[in-house]
């Protein structure tokens, strides 16, 4: 048996775990679509992401270097966010993921509504 205890460094506890958020992945699927974007814009691309939400998932993204930040001195301040070239790396994994989930989304519903029933 394998096993798949924590020794101090998991790629899958320490750098995918915090890229499993649906937000996360619409956030950099968002950017991906649309380049540079604002906070404001990037938050009605996606629709039901709360500015909380956005906030701590943007943090997240920009501390592990998939998203940067650029802030422009004016007043108001203007914010940008874009993918960094790390983050537009992992764009063709998340595509890929997309397309499975495409592929087989109406099965997985189908079978979640039967599941529901018994």
């Amino acid at each position: 048996m394998k096993n798949f205890h924590y020794t101090g460094n998991c790629p899958v506890r320490d750098v995918l775990s915090p890229l499993s958020s649906k937000w996360t992945m619409l956030i950099l699927m968002t950017l991906h679509a649309n380049g540079t974007m604002r906070f404001s814009d990037i938050q009605k691309s996606i629709g039901d992401i709360s500015q909380r939400m956005l906030t701590v998932a943007l943090r997240t993204l920009e501390r592990d270097g998939l998203v940067y930040r650029k802030v422009y001195p004016e007043v108001p301040p203007r914010v940008e966010y874009g993918l960094t070239v790390r983050g537009g790396s992992l764009i063709p994994c998340l595509e890929k993921l997309v397309d499975w989930a495409l592929e087989y989304m109406p099965q997985i519903i189908s079978e979640r509504k039967e599941k529901k029933l018994e």
